[in-house]
């Protein structure tokens, strides 16, 4: 009766580790650096997944009421690390595969595949993304933390998201995908920008403008060519979004 109290005791007290500790540590093993990309060991995460799923486990354990008690910050975090999180098994369970868009079929992509459960739920990626990130938090950033397996992806970093160092996080995510000349670049009065402003470009409009305001001032340091491109008044040209797996 006695183990059984503690064990009742210990499972109503179970909480999320805000700090995604061992989502942090698996992420610093399976990516790495080459150049301006990242890249990831899926081969290894399949061959050993122990961890991986233990996490992906307390993820779906998660609870709404307990989701809702967390600040915005920490409920953002949160998603952001599912939405990677379940990429990546979506990636691992499929293995070996060239593009996550080969994924699915004609009639599903992969995005609206419902493949996990989260808050009780059979969920998609996309239930996720738009959902829940873009719908509730207004937060254009998210483009550069959320990563789709590909090359033309802005980078999976080596690193968990967590609620106190969000802003930071997010902010180095977008300062790197934006200095990425193969993914952004101005030259000859042409902004050459990546095909997830021409996508989700609106989602830069309340905060910056438009999201040539937000590329601005991290594109270039010379402020006349920043109020030249805040100001529109140039050539844009989206580059070729590059599909291929995201693999080490």
């Amino acid at each position: 009766m006695k183990y059984l109290l503690l064990f009742l005791i210990s499972f109503n007290t179970w909480a999320f580790d805000l700090t995604h500790k061992s989502y942090n540590d698996l992420l610093k093993k399976v990516v790495s650096r080459r150049g301006n990309q990242t890249l990831v060991d899926y081969k290894g995460l399949k061959k050993d997944p122990v961890v991986f799923n233990k996490y992906l486990g307390e993820l779906s354990r998660v609870k709404r009421s307990e989701f809702s008690s967390w600040n915005k910050n920490d409920q953002l975090a949160f998603l952001i690390n599912a939405y990677n999180a379940f990429t990546l098994k979506l990636i691992i369970d499929n293995y070996p595969v060239k593009s996550i868009k080969k994924i699915g079929s004609f009639f599903s992509s992969p995005w609206k595949k419902k493949f996990f459960k989260l808050f009780a739920e059979k969920m998609s990626l996309d239930q996720i993304e738009h959902g829940m990130i873009r719908a509730n938090y207004k937060e254009p950033r998210i483009h550069f933390a959320v990563n789709c397996a590909s090359i033309g992806c802005p980078n999976l970093g080596p690193f968990a998201f967590t609620g106190p160092k969000l802003d930071q996080q997010l902010n180095e995510s977008s300062r790197l995908f934006v200095q990425d000349s193969e993914k952004n670049h101005f030259k000859n009065n042409t902004l050459y920008a990546s095909k997830i402003f021409k996508w989700y470009g609106g989602d830069f409009k309340e905060k910056f403008g438009s999201y040539k305001g937000f590329i601005a001032g991290l594109i270039t340091e010379d402020k006349k060519t920043q109020e030249l491109i805040k100001s529109g008044k140039i050539k844009t040209q989206y580059l070729d979004y590059d599909w291929n797996l995201n693999e080490k």
